[in-house]
């Protein structure tokens, strides 16, 4: 045939071509009908992830003699204060001397006296107490701090707390009521805990500003001069049994240990999702080669008591947590031949959530025989003396700072960590490519998938591209609120002739567990960082379309954070990244201020204090970055 025949049927074919194409434009609506199909539910998603922290559970060491275990305790004690509770803190706080205002007393019962307390924890950041001395002290006395649970706005003037806290002092026993973040004075709506994200965001660990509020009133207690410093105890409910353990396990100053329903194992976490907990309780790293079982053991050979409730309506229930760590921590105690001093208690009165009468008779009698006190068999009746949240009021400083004050005050230099270490980024390959349905008419052809990664964890997706087309590129596209609600970006990438990955990451529309808040944070407790876990699965969809020029769209923050990130690790792996709806600067999620729960991910250690989106876009070069 000749050039000049050819060159009309090549016309002809092209005009064909673009005659079919526009016949066959995708439209939007066309495309949400395949979108909107759940490809996996949360059960599913719920149990990968629970899984695969389920193998990272530490398991107890077995030591053969009292000695071996105390060196290791000794280690344990100071590697987490040093690597993880004081993560990122400014030295100089760390060890800044105790910094106390004894505002006066104020009107007591018989037997005590009253006194107002504040306290400095940080520069700009204070919080209040209160102290209840015995009236006649005959040398030096026992101590105990009384910690709070989360008891809402009465904070330390919760009930249950001053009848303890005055018996305690008429038993002969100094006791110091401290407030507690969020709670009472310091009831403020930024010291809400999620905010502790925030000071992770940063650079400094959020576990180590609880734990210096805490650690200061133990401070308090042993500079005291009436104070014996070999009987110091702590005791609280909740929150507050949490700050027990906690306290007591890093601080051998503590020398008789009372949590009250405040922890559990690891294990039971991922058994029971309400017993999960706050940020601080599943701080970044914390778990990463201990648990609470390792911390309950490092309580030996102090006397200790766990009392737990058989019906708990909050969490922590004690049948279900004495096995992890009661059970399998009584043979510490035994190295030490102090077997007896490790007690548990289960309250079947009233049996829920609680610190009354049954457990404070309890925790009474255990510290007075620890303490070398007179047997306690009975509360004394003090219902007259209580006082309201307004009388027991100390005043904090007009400008206070707050979680989030804090967070945005703390100095931040970039240490020169790779982004690989601060996100822990571990690449993952698809292991299986599920295909779970397809569509194949007017001029549309789809695939859907569940693609399992090598890690054990799973995203879904949904492949599109025209029938008549011949791909000339390729896209993969992100939405913060799932991919059914990419329907305008992926018909327009369709109508352009590509073949398109409308996907759903981890922690994303249907790879989304049922409640993404807690297993973020176990996943950060154990050392994983989930922006890492979504990147690496993002690269290895992105390397599994085996498409030379592919394009990236993202809209919405944590979709822009994860975008970057993946082609700041991955240079040369996308052509181009588009941003819709995005952020300037992580400084966003400080000033919005963007709340923990609706972008967990974004929360991880040191992120922000190393980089920032620009630095990422810089690093994702020979990539484009469009902002629209």
């Amino acid at each position: 045939m000749s050039t000049y025949l050819r060159q009309p049927i090549r016309l002809v074919a092209v005009f064909l071509t673009l005659v079919t194409t526009a016949l066959t434009q995708t439209e939007p609506r066309q495309v949400a009908r395949v979108l909107e199909r759940p490809l996996q539910t949360p059960d599913v998603v719920n149990f990968q992830l629970s899984q695969y922290l389920l193998a990272k559970v530490p398991q107890l060491p077995q030591p053969t003699s009292a000695g071996q275990w105390s060196a290791e305790a000794k280690r344990l004690r100071e590697r987490l204060l040093r690597d993880v509770v004081f993560h990122g803190w400014p030295r100089e706080w760390v060890d800044a001397p105790l910094k106390v205002e004894d505002l006066g007393t104020i009107p007591s019962g018989p037997g005590y006296r009253m006194r107002k307390l504040r306290y400095e924890i940080v520069p700009g950041f204070h919080s209040t107490a209160i102290l209840y001395e015995p009236d006649k002290m005959q040398g030096k006395v026992p101590a105990i701090l009384n910690v709070n649970g989360h008891v809402g706005p009465p904070g330390k003037a919760v009930e249950y707390k001053q009848k303890r806290c005055i018996n305690q002092a008429r038993q002969g026993i100094m006791s110091l009521n401290l407030e507690w973040l969020s709670y009472g004075e310091l009831g403020h709506a930024e010291n809400r805990h999620w905010f502790g994200g925030h000071l992770d965001l940063v650079g400094a660990n959020s576990l180590g500003l609880f734990y210096l509020a805490m650690r200061k009133g133990l401070d308090y207690l042993h500079q005291h001069p009436a104070v014996d410093r070999t009987r110091l105890g702590v005791t609280g409910l909740s929150g507050g049994g949490w700050q027990t353990i906690i306290l007591s396990a890093l601080d051998e100053r503590v020398a008789v240990a009372v949590p009250v329903a405040g922890y559990g194992s690891l294990r039971s976490r991922l058994e029971r999702p309400g017993d999960v907990g706050d940020i601080e309780q599943n701080a970044t790293d914390l778990l990463a080669g201990q648990d609470y079982p390792h911390f309950t053991a490092m309580l030996a050979p102090r006397p200790s008591l766990l009392i737990y409730n058989a019906e708990d309506d909050c969490c922590f229930r004690a049948p279900l947590v004495k096995p992890y760590i009661f059970d399998e921590v009584r043979p510490f105690f035994r190295l030490f031949d102090k077997e007896r001093s490790f007690s548990w208690h289960e309250n079947r009165d009233p049996s829920n959530h609680n610190y009354q009468l049954d457990n404070r008779l309890q925790s009474y009698a255990f510290f007075a025989r620890h303490f070398r006190l007179p047997d306690v068999t009975a509360e004394i009746p003090v219902d007259a003396e209580i006082k309201s949240a307004e009388e027991l009021t100390v005043g904090l400083p007009e400008n206070n700072l707050t979680i989030l004050a804090l967070a945005k005050k703390l100095p931040r230099e970039r240490s020169g960590a790779k982004l690989a270490d601060v996100v822990r980024y571990r690449e993952v390959q698809v292991k299986q490519a599920w295909a779970l349905d397809n569509l194949k008419s007017k001029g549309l052809e789809t695939e859907s998938y569940r693609f399992d990664f090598s890690n054990g964890l799973s995203a879904t997706a949904v492949s599109f591209k025209a029938i008549h087309a011949n791909a000339t590129g390729a896209a993969i596209v992100l939405r913060d609120h799932g991919k059914k609600q990419a329907q305008a970006e992926v018909a327009d990438r369709v109508n352009r002739g590509e073949r398109v990955l409308a996907v759903d990451l981890l922690f994303t529309g249907d790879a989304a567990p049922g409640n993404s808040a807690a297993y973020t944070q176990m996943l950060a407790a154990v050392g994983e960082r989930p922006l890492g876990l979504e990147a690496a699965q993002l690269v290895a969809l992105a390397k599994w379309m085996q498409a030379p020029r592919l394009r990236l769209e993202a809209t919405g923050i944590r979709s822009q954070a994860i975008a970057l990130l993946a082609a700041a690790l991955q240079p040369g792996l996308f052509q181009e990244v588009t941003i819709r709806e995005g952020m300037p600067s992580f400084q966003h999620l400080l000033d919005a201020p963007v709340e923990y729960q609706k972008a967990p991910d974004l929360f991880c250690l040191d992120l922000y204090k190393e980089f920032d989106l620009d630095r990422l876009a810089a690093m994702a070069s020979p990539a484009r970055i469009v902002t629209r």
